[in-house]
Order: structure tokens, then C-alpha cells, then sequence
């Protein structure tokens, strides 16, 4: 059968493509408009670690069951109604909480609620949709541009925001950042419509994350092992860095210039990633990012302050990409390497998921257990470098897929026929 790898030259981008990058774009430039600070409108508002983590455990609970349920309308449904309902619904969350004004930390259980099921529709849909959009020959590249959009997003926005929040004062200037959110991601629907949606054969699995779990000749246990050692990290660092730069200076201004500099740094890296990391090199690029990760903590211990931070933080964004290009496009690699798992491809991608948010669950609970213990710095310290060592866990899982890709890469890779 005829693929779109026959019609267009290996690695170009389609329209369909750029327009998802586009949609990408709008989603977490909103994202990172509102969303860089509302953890820090939270903890302002309540000067309390365990209630902030609270808001991201229960939004990780509701995404992850969001997976689930709504993978059996995006297989045999319309996809794109989800990408649109995750959009509009991020829309509405943060049109409640300019209509909760500062009670918004008395409504965390519904926050998070809003929050997951919106993450969840979109990310669902966006990741459905990438993988038939995209081939192994350019999967890197376009995961290496979906992280490069992303840091030129994070070098603009957050210190955008910051620079509001900072002149027009808290409350006037947060309301400023989560009405400019909602109008974005009203744009980011609007852009949506032009995206196709592909049809998908068969009946939605329901089991199919347990049976993956259970078959041992395949790759995907060790895959998921991977997965769910990436949440851990995403989940607590997602959270806590932003909050500690704040403790520490007072200011959301410093935290704007902070995403600046890191997000200058993962712009260049992502750029230099995307477009030279071969599948061959994968193994050994995820390796040297996840020791870089981890050596990028150790800068913490010498004290925490906005100094150590920014280190750690220009040290995390230097290396990051290595890290995670290699798994996204290992494990999307996977899901299309023969017909019947390309048929299967909303049941993998709510397996990956699944897997992700369990370990974010993990990493988050392991958060709130141990700050209601102690809150003091050396604990703190600690706390982030066990939870940041993960990354040596997912390539330790990963490693044997990762080695299998590089030995079968143009063999077990099938390309797909979705149109």
C-alpha cells in the first residue's frame, strides 16, 4: 500500500504536520502564560507545599483516568472533538479562576479535577494525531522542534508575565496572564478545525495497558517502566523549582528571568538535537543526558539560592533534550512497527500515558510525604536529588530497546499507511 513516505522526501514536514506544531505552540505558550505562576498563586495565597500538592496530585489522578475513558471515543470516535474539548476546557479553567478571585486555593480538589481532564483530552488527541502525522525519519526532528517552539515560548512568555505581574502588581497582573491565556487557547481551537481527523479501524481495548504489562516477550514492559520513571521527575520538578526560586527571591519577575536564560539554553539545545541526534545515537544520548540531569543537582547542595538554581536550572536545560528525544521517538517508533500495532495506536498511546502519570503520581506522593516531615533545605536537597535520579532508572529500562532499535532501526520499523 502506498504510504506517505513515498510522496514527499524523507524527513519534510507536511502541512498537516506544521499545523500541529502550530496548535503545540498556541496550547503551551498558554499554557506557560498562566501556568508557569499558578503554582505560585497558590502557594501565595496559601503558604502551604502539601495543599499546592494536592492540586498537582489530583490533576495527575484526572488525567490519567481521562486517558482511559476517552480513549475509546478517539478510536472510535472523532479525535479532533477531544483535541478541541481539552483546549476549551483548559480555557474554562482558568476563566473559574478569574471568577474565584483569591478563593481559588478553597477549590483545589475542583481545580485539579478541570485541570487533568483537560490535560488529558488534549495530550490523548495531540499524541493520537503526531504519531500518524509523523514517520520514523522524522520523528526526532519534529520532537526536536516541538522542544525548540516550546523554549522560544519559554524565553518570551514567562518573563512576558512576570514583567505584568511585577508592574501592574499581583492580583491586576495575574488577571491580565489568565484572561490573555483563555483568549489563546480560543485561537488555539480555532486553528484546530483545519487539522483532518484519520479514522481508526477496530474497537478500543479497554485491558490493553494490563496485557502489555503481563506479556513478557515484548519490548513495552520495559517501556513502561521507563515511562513511569520520567513522570516521576516531570511531576515534582514541574512544581517545586518555580515555587523555590520564588521562596527565595520574593519576586515572579526573577522567576520570569530565570525561564528566559534555562529556556535560551533548551531553545539552542533542542535546535542542535532535533536536527543532528540519529536513531543509532539514541542509546548513548540518553545516557549522557539522564548522568547530566542528575550531575545538574548537585549544584543545590552548596545551598539553595536563586544562584544555585539558576545552575542547576541552565545545567537541566542544557542536557534535557538528549534525554528526552530518544525516548519519545523510541517509543513512538514502536507503536509503528507493523500494521496491526499502527491499528492499535490509541491504546498504545493511552498505555505511554497511563504509564507517565503513574509515575507522576509516585514522584508526587513521594513530595507531600516527605514535606510533611520536614521542610528544611538539607531535606529539600535531598528529596530533589533521589526524585531527580530517575531519569538513570528510565534509561536503565530503556536501555535494551534502545540497543534493539539501533541494531533493527530500518528492519523492525515499519513505515505505516494512515491515510
Amino acid at each position: 500500500m502506498t504510504t506517505r513516505l513515498q510522496h514527499r522526501q524523507a524527513g519534510a514536514f507536511d502541512g498537516q504536520t506544521r499545523l500541529l506544531l502550530a496548535v503545540n505552540g498556541l496550547f503551551i505558550t498558554a499554557g506557560a502564560l498562566s501556568g508557569t505562576y499558578f503554582g505560585i498563586y497558590i502557594w501565595k495565597a496559601s503558604n502551604d507545599y502539601i495543599r499546592l500538592g494536592w492540586f498537582t496530585l489530583i490533576t495527575h489522578v484526572a488525567m490519567g483516568l481521562t486517558f482511559w475513558i476517552a480513549g475509546n471515543a478517539a478510536k472510535e470516535g472523532n479525535k479532533m472533538i477531544l483535541l478541541r474539548l481539552g483546549i476549551g476546557i483548559s480555557a474554562v479553567f482558568y476563566a473559574i479562576v478569574l471568577l474565584l478571585k483569591g478563593n481559588a486555593v478553597h477549590y483545589i480538589w475542583l481545580l485539579g479535577l478541570i485541570q487533568g481532564m483537560a490535560m488529558g483530552l488534549f495530550w490523548l488527541a495531540f499524541n493520537v494525531v503526531y504519531f500518524e502525522v509523523t514517520e520514523p525519519d522524522n520523528r526526532d526532528r519534529f520532537n526536536g522542534w516541538t522542544g525548540t517552539i516550546g523554549s522560544l515560548v519559554g524565553i518570551i512568555v514567562p518573563w512576558s508575565s512576570g514583567f505584568l505581574i511585577s508592574r501592574l502588581g499581583g492580583n491586576a497582573g495575574y488577571r491580565i496572564i489568565f484572561i490573555l491565556s483563555f483568549c489563546i487557547f480560543v485561537a488555539g481551537i480555532a486553528v484546530s478545525f483545519f487539522l483532518r481527523n484519520r479514522r481508526t479501524k477496530g474497537n478500543y481495548d479497554w485491558r490493553w495497558p494490563i496485557g502489555l504489562l503481563k506479556d513478557s516477550g515484548t519490548s513495552w514492559r520495559a517501556v513502561l517502566g521507563g515511562l513511569a520513571s520520567q513522570g516521576i521527575r516531570e511531576s515534582v520538578f514541574g512544581v517545586i523549582i518555580g515555587v523555590l526560586i520564588y521562596v527565595q527571591t520574593g519576586s515572579e519577575m526573577k522567576l520570569g528571568n530565570f525561564m528566559l536564560v534555562t529556556s535560551a539554553v533548551g531553545f539552542v539545545s533542542f535546535l542542535i538535537a532535533g536536527k543532528w541526534l540519529k536513531p543509532e545515537w539514541r542509546n548513548r544520548g540518553m545516557l549522557v543526558g539522564a548522568i547530566a540531569l542528575v550531575a545538574a543537582i548537585l549544584p543545590l547542595f552548596a545551598g539553595l539560592s536563586y544562584a544555585t538554581l539558576l545552575a542547576f536550572g541552565v545545567s537541566a536545560a542544557l542536557f534535557f533534550p538528549l534525554y528526552l528525544l530518544p525516548m519519545t521517538s523510541t517509543v513512538f517508533d514502536l507503536i509503528g512497527r507493523d500494521e496491526d500495532s499502527v491499528q492499535r495506536r490509541v491504546e498504545f498511546v493511552v498505555a505511554r500515558e497511563l504509564a507517565l502519570n503513574v509515575g507522576r503520581i509516585i514522584g508526587m506522593t513521594v513530595f507531600m510525604c516527605t514535606i510533611s516531615v520536614s521542610k528544611a533545605p538539607a531535606v529539600m536537597n535531598w528529596l530533589l536529588l533521589s526524585v531527580g535520579s530517575s531519569p538513570l532508572l528510565s534509561w536503565m529500562f530503556m536501555r535494551k530497546v534502545l540497543a534493539e532499535r539501533v541494531k533493527g532501526t530500518r528492519l523492525d520499523v515499519k513505515p505505516k499507511s494512515i491515510l
